[in-house]
């Protein structure tokens, strides 16, 4: 790999105005199979501390004007060439490094900070992304692409993909934390959401009311800890999610499903993309679609699977639409519609992209997603996501007679198999590891911004 030095220039030797770009540097995986690992991590370090002074010099994104804008842009589209190139050449060497050869069981943020740690000027340095809090997304340097290049490589894997989605997949520090109540009690309270137990039956209940169930960090985190907790307790056989009652003026006593992201948060840069963006896809959603995993050290143990259900009342708007689409049963208000106004937004509507078209059809997945169709309840083509519309009044029973069905000892089974056939593990982890790159991107999208800007705390969706 040749280096500034190599080529016999320095930074000394430069002139006052000729900046130094991380693209001068290359891999020695570049010129073949004789991959020097220790030649390269010393060059990307070096790389990405000559970017990180450049960024430093030109001072805050929102007092940046035009010419200094295109260095920082230049810059970071640089150093990010050659991120790729290391993770190209050396993805595996590094998720080894960074689980002990497989032995650590990390999440995705783990993985992030093992990661910059062994590996300098992988990733953005903590200090990058604490300076960054409080600040509005359109002002934020775009730390988040980098985070999508580095997940890009590792879901695209498939040794270190898989490990990360199994490792994923296992119970939360803070449910075990829980557990012991939960289990006691049938009842635990968390911010976001209210998890209760009558019978055999497990129910989440959204309480993220002041934004109409929208997403944000909380409510994943939450959403998280009560999966968790449905498929650890023994007695609880069957899972049901559904909104709680508003008090939101529009929708005052009604109760609602969920109105996605919370675009608010989105504006004030307050999302999370390793957390919320990857962290929902590979944490509670893939668990409510493929349970926890067996443990490593019993060989004859099973996936801890369940039945969830989902109770749909007024809407389901982008991410609750998208999370309909991995239960088993999905109940509907005769007066609720779901919809996906991803194109609209901006962004990808998660693994929806993957999910819609086989669940409905790829003529309806197109209408929904590029179009921006709207899809009420009592639609023809809503019975390809809703299995059973009933009137709003009717909810509550028919919730029970299909947790009565679906608590039968062969649905595990059953239901285990059905996802074996439809959604392998593995296509789910090469959708990621696309889905990770191309979203990141859509976060700095400039009709992104423009559009969320119009959302300030208070106003929701």
């Amino acid at each position: 790999m040749t280096s500034a030095a190599a080529q016999g220039v320095s930074r000394k030797q430069r002139s006052s105005n000729e900046q130094s770009t991380p693209d001068e540097h290359r891999f020695s995986g570049d010129r073949g199979p004789a991959n020097d690992l220790a030649a390269d991590r010393a060059e990307l370090r070096a790389a990405a501390a000559e970017h990180a002074e450049l960024l430093r010099t030109l001072g805050p994104v929102r007092g940046r004007g035009d010419t200094e804008s295109a260095r920082a842009t230049e810059s970071h589209r640089a150093i990010r060439v050659l991120r790729r190139r290391f993770l190209r050449a050396h993805v595996d060497e590094v998720y080894r490094a960074a689980t002990d050869n497989l032995t650590a069981r990390p999440r995705l943020s783990e993985l992030a900070a093992a990661a910059t740690a062994l590996f300098p000027g992988l990733l953005p340095e903590p200090a990058a992304f604490a300076a960054e809090t409080g600040v509005a997304q359109a002002e934020k340097e775009g730390w988040e692409i980098d985070q999508g290049i580095f997940f890009h490589a590792v879901f695209g894997d498939a040794v270190a993909g898989n490990h990360l989605l199994d490792s994923m997949r296992a119970p939360t520090a803070r449910a075990r934390q829980f557990r012991a109540q939960y289990e006691a009690t049938g009842s635990v309270t968390l911010p976001a959401v209210a998890l209760t137990r009558s019978g055999d039956t497990a129910t989440l209940t959204i309480t993220n009311g002041h934004c109409l169930n929208a997403e944000d960090n909380q409510h994943v985190a939450d959403m998280e800890t009560a999966v968790d907790l449905v498929l650890l307790d023994p007695a609880s056989r069957v899972g049901v999610v559904r909104g709680g009652i508003m008090d939101h003026r529009n929708y005052r006593g009604r109760r609602v499903f969920s109105a996605g992201i919370n675009l608010a948060h989105l504006h004030e840069g307050k999302i999370s993309f390793v957390d919320f963006i990857l962290g929902r896809e590979a944490g509670y959603i893939a668990k409510i679609l493929r349970g926890l995993p067996a443990p490593d050290d019993d060989a004859t143990a099973l996936p801890t699977t369940k039945p969830w259900i989902a109770a749909v009342d007024a809407f389901a708007i982008g991410g609750g639409a998208q999370l309909l689409l991995v239960f088993d049963r999905v109940i509907a208000a005769a007066d609720s519609y779901f919809s996906l106004p991803a194109a609209q937004e901006g962004i990808v509507p998660g693994a929806a992209n993957l999910r819609l078209g086989r669940a409905t059809d790829h003529r309806l997945s197109r209408e929904v997603i590029l179009w921006g169709s709207r899809i009420q309840a009592t639609d023809p083509g809503a019975r390809l996501v809703f299995d059973t519309v009933v009137e709003p009044d009717a909810m509550d029973e028919e919730i029970a007679r299909a947790a009565e069905r679906l608590a039968a000892p062969a649905v595990v089974a059953n239901k285990h198999m059905l996802v074996s056939g439809e959604e392998p593990q593995d296509v789910f982890r090469r959708y990621l590891s696309e889905f990770a790159l191309h979203q990141a991107g859509r976060f700095y999208g400039t009709d992104v911004l423009t559009k969320v800007s119009r959302f300030t705390a208070g106003a929701g969706r």
